[in-house]
C-alpha cells in the first residue's frame, strides 16, 4: 500500500473510489444528437483506463426539453440516452473507475432561439448577461414539471448503470431559486432561505424517491457568489449545513463565485496567469464547518497541490479536470513514480474557450484529447527505425520530433535560435502567459529521455540536411510576421512580434492595427500601454481579438482598460505617411464612405505569419513525394506512401506555421497526426 496521500481509497457511501484524484463534470460538447457516442466514450473511458477513480461526465445533461443546450449538453430527457450511457458506463467501469453524470436545467443560462424555441424561464425577469435572454418568470406548474424531470433524467441514468448523480446548481436554475439576486417569487419557494432552498430540496427528495438509497446524490454548487446582495461566505455555510442535514445527498462539491458574466466565470474557473488553487481553503472551510465529505476543483493544476489538499485535509476527493484533458493518465504516473513525466496542464483554456464559441474542448498542447477514436496517447513503436530529421524546435517541431523518437528512429533536429519554442518563447515573454513555456519545457525533457539530438544556433540549408541521410525530413520552421498589408506606407510599419520581443522600442501614441485577432496584438498592447503609451486598437471585424475567445480576454480587459487603451471596431487601416517625425494613418472601412486620419509616432501591425519555407522548396526536388501528403492516408490514420520522383532520397514534410498560420494547437496536431505513422 503507498502512503501517498491521492492513493488511498475512500469510501463514499457504498462506494469505494480507488484514490483521491477525480474529474469532474464538465461539458467537451462531444455528443452526437445530443447522446454520449464514440468520440464521448472514449474520451471518458481514456481517464479510468489512466487510472482515476471516479470521472464525471456531461456538464451538464439538460433535464427538460426549455433547457435547451447552448454548449452541445447531452439531453437526459430522451429515453433514447440510456443505452448510450450504459455503453460508457460500461467502459469506465471495465477500467475499474466510478462514473457520475452531471444534470441540469440550464433555467436563465440559455437562449430562447436554441432547441425547440420555448421561453426561457427562472424565478425572475432578470436577464444573465451571458446568453442575454430575458425569462419569463417560472409558474408553479413549471415547478411541478421541472422537478419531475429532474426525477425522470435520474431515473435513466440509474438504468444506463450511472454511480450516481451530481446536480449542478450553481448559475443554473437551481442556484438561480437559492440566490436572492434571481429570485423574486413569493413563497413558497421565495423569500425567507428555508423558500429559496425549497426548490433545490424538492428535487433532490424526488430524485431520491425514485433512485432509492444505493444511488449516490451529490450537489456542485456555490457558498458564495462574491457579488453585492447575492449569497455570501455566512449564508453559503448554512445553506452547506441544510443540504447536509436534509439527508438526501452524499456529498458536496463546493465551488465560490458566480458565472453570468465572462469576468465571473473566469474567476470561478480560473486560467494561466492567475492564482492556483483560489478557492481549496474556501472549500476547507465548508468541510471544517460541515464535517461532511466535500469535494472541489477550480485550477488544481498539478500534483502537489492536489496532494496538499487531501493531505490538509481540505477536500476528500481533487478534482484535477482540465489536468486530466493535457494528461488523461495522471495517476498512472503517479503510481509509476514518473511524476515528471506528466504533461502541464498550462491554464491556455484552449478547451474551455471553444465550447463557449460552440466548438469542441481540445486541449492546446495534447492533440489526442478528445480525438481518442484516432489519435493515441501513447505513442506505440514503428518496426523499421528511419532517420528523421526535423527542421525547427517551436511546438510542431518539438511534438514531430517526440512522437517519431517515441516510435523508435533516429531523430536529430535543427534550430536556428539558440532556445527552442518558436512563438511560444515570445509568447511567455508576458508575465501572465508565461506558464505557455511548459509546453516547450515538457517536450524538451520528453526528448532528451528519448535520446534526440538538437543543434541550436544552426541556420539549416538544404547540403545540412542532405548530410545526414535523412529518411524522412520534417520544415517546421514556422512563419514570420506578415505586416505587408497596407497600399503604401510598409515601410513605417512594426509588427506586433517587434514590440513583444523587446526588438523595437515602443513608441508614445501607438496605433495597433490587428485584423489577426489573436493574443499577439494584445500582449502587444499591454506592453506598449504599460510602457506609458497612448494606444488605440483597431480592427476592421465588428468584435476584436476573436480568436482569443472569452474567458482569456478576462485579463487582457482588466489590464488594458485600467491602462485606458481605446478599442476601435469596423475600421480598417489603408495607409501610411511620414509627416516629420509623425506618421499620417489613412483609416477607412468596409463598409464604405470613411476617409479618417489617425497622427501616431507608431504603427503596429498584427496580421498573422507567413510561412518560413524556403528550405522546404529548395528541398523538394530531391524527395521522392515532391511534398505532397495524401489527405486520405493522413485522416485514416495510415503512413503516407506517395511516391513521385523515382529519384528522391527521402519523404518531405512540413507542418505548422510553415505550412499557414494558424496556431499552437493545430501545429501540435498537425505532427502528432503525421509523425503518429511515420
Amino acid at each position: 500500500m503507498s502512503n501517498d496521500p491521492l492513493l488511498q481509497p475512500y469510501k463514499l457511501k457504498h462506494l469505494t473510489l480507488r484514490n483521491r484524484i477525480i474529474v469532474t463534470s464538465h461539458e467537451p460538447a462531444y455528443p452526437e444528437d445530443g447522446m454520449p457516442k464514440g468520440r464521448y466514450r472514449a474520451y471518458t473511458a481514456e481517464r479510468a483506463k489512466g487510472g482515476v477513480a471516479m470521472t464525471m461526465t456531461a456538464g451538464s445533461a439538460a433535464v427538460s426539453k426549455d433547457s435547451p443546450p447552448v454548449f452541445n449538453n447531452l439531453l437526459a430527457y430522451k429515453d433514447e440516452i440510456v443505452p448510450w450511457i450504459k455503453e460508457m458506463t460500461d467502459a469506465v467501469h471495465e477500467e475499474g473507475a466510478a462514473i457520475m453524470i452531471q444534470l441540469t436545467h440550464l433555467g436563465r443560462r440559455t437562449r430562447w432561439d436554441k432547441g425547440d424555441w420555448l421561453p426561457v424561464l427562472a424565478p425572475s425577469h432578470h436577464r444573465e448577461a451571458a446568453h442575454r435572454a430575458f425569462p419569463k418568470k417560472i409558474e408553479d406548474w413549471d415547478i411541478e414539471r421541472i422537478i419531475k424531470d429532474f426525477a425522470d433524467a435520474a431515473e435513466r441514468m440509474k438504468a444506463g448503470g450511472m454511480d450516481g448523480v451530481e446536480l449542478e446548481a450553481y448559475g443554473h436554475l437551481i442556484e438561480q431559486f437559492t440566490s436572492p439576486l434571481t429570485n423574486e417569487l413569493d413563497g413558497p419557494y421565495g423569500g425567507s432561505l428555508d423558500n429559496r432552498l425549497r426548490f433545490c430540496l424538492d428535487v433532490f427528495r424526488a430524485m431520491r424517491e425514485r433512485v432509492g438509497e444505493d444511488f449516490i446524490l451529490g450537489v456542485r454548487y456555490t457558498a458564495d457568489e462574491c457579488l453585492p446582495g447575492g449569497t455570501g461566505k455566512a449564508e453559503g455555510l448554512e445553506i452547506s449545513r441544510r443540504l447536509k442535514d436534509s439527508g438526501l445527498i452524499d456529498y458536496l462539491n463546493v465551488v465560490r463565485g458566480h458565472i453570468d458574466t465572462d469576468p465571473g466565470l473566469t474567476d470561478l474557473i480560473p486560467i494561466q496567469g492567475m492564482a492556483s488553487a483560489p478557492h481549496l481553503d474556501f472549500a476547507g472551510d465548508v468541510r471544517a464547518a460541515t464535517k461532511f465529505p466535500t469535494f472541489h476543483a477550480a485550477k488544481i493544476q498539478d500534483v502537489a497541490t492536489a496532494r496538499h489538499a487531501i493531505a490538509a485535509g481540505k477536500v476528500d476527493m481533487i478534482g484535477m479536470t482540465r489536468a486530466h484533458m493535457t494528461d488523461p493518465h495522471i495517476v498512472r504516473k503517479i503510481i509509476e513514480k514518473r511524476e515528471d513525466d506528466i504533461r502541464p496542464c498550462v491554464g491556455a483554456n484552449y478547451c474551455l474557450d471553444r465550447i463557449y464559441q460552440g466548438g469542441l474542448a481540445f486541449c492546446i498542447h495534447n492533440a489526442a484529447t478528445g480525438r481518442e477514436e484516432t489519435m493515441p496517447h501513447h505513442i506505440s513503436k514503428s518496426g523499421t527505425r528511419r532517420k528523421v530529421v526535423i527542421v525547427g524546435a517551436g511546438p510542431a517541431g518539438l511534438e514531430a520530433a517526440r512522437v517519431t523518437a517515441e516510435r523508435g528512429h533516429d531523430v536529430v533536429v535543427f534550430e536556428a535560435a539558440n532556445n527552442p519554442g518558436g512563438q511560444i518563447r515570445l509568447t511567455a515573454q508576458s508575465e501572465r502567459r508565461r506558464e505557455m513555456i511548459s509546453i516547450i519545457d515538457w517536450r524538451m525533457s520528453q526528448c532528451q529521455k528519448l535520446g534526440v539530438t538538437f543543434h541550436f544556433n544552426t541556420w539549416a540549408e538544404a547540403d545540412t540536411i542532405s548530410a545526414e541521410n535523412p529518411d524522412v525530413v520534417i520544415i517546421a520552421t514556422g512563419g514570420i510576421p506578415h505586416t505587408e498589408v497596407l497600399t503604401n506606407g510598409n515601410e513605417l510599419v512594426v509588427s506586433s512580434w517587434d514590440i513583444i520581443s523587446g526588438d523595437v522600442k515602443p513608441g508614445t501614441n501607438v496605433l495597433i492595427f490587428d485584423d489577426a485577432g489573436d493574443h499577439a496584438g494584445l500582449q502587444a498592447a499591454e506592453f506598449l500601454a504599460k510602457a506609458g503609451a497612448k494606444v488605440e486598437i483597431m480592427t476592421p471585424d465588428r468584435s476584436f481579438a476573436p480568436e482569443v475567445m472569452a474567458m482569456n480576454l478576462v485579463p487582457y480587459m482588466r489590464s488594458l482598460q485600467k491602462l485606458d487603451v481605446t478599442f476601435t471596431v469596423t475600421y480598417r487601416l489603408e495607409a501610411a505617411e511620414k509627416s516629420g517625425n509623425q506618421i499620417i494613418a489613412h483609416v477607412g472601412s468596409d463598409y464604405g464612405g470613411i476617409a479618417k486620419q489617425r497622427t501616431v509616432d507608431q504603427i503596429v501591425i498584427n496580421h498573422g505569419t507567413i510561412p518560413l519555407d524556403d528550405l522546404y522548396f529548395a528541398l523538394k526536388p530531391g524527395s521522392k513525394n515532391l511534398g505532397e501528403v495524401s489527405y486520405d492516408e493522413l485522416l485514416s490514420g495510415g503512413p503516407q506512401t506517395i511516391e513521385r520522383n523515382p529519384d528522391g532520397t527521402y519523404q518531405l514534410f512540413r507542418i505548422g506555421d510553415a505550412v499557414a498560420a494558424r496556431n499552437t494547437h493545430a501545429a501540435i496536431y498537425d505532427a502528432l497526426r503525421l509523425a503518429k505513422d511515420i
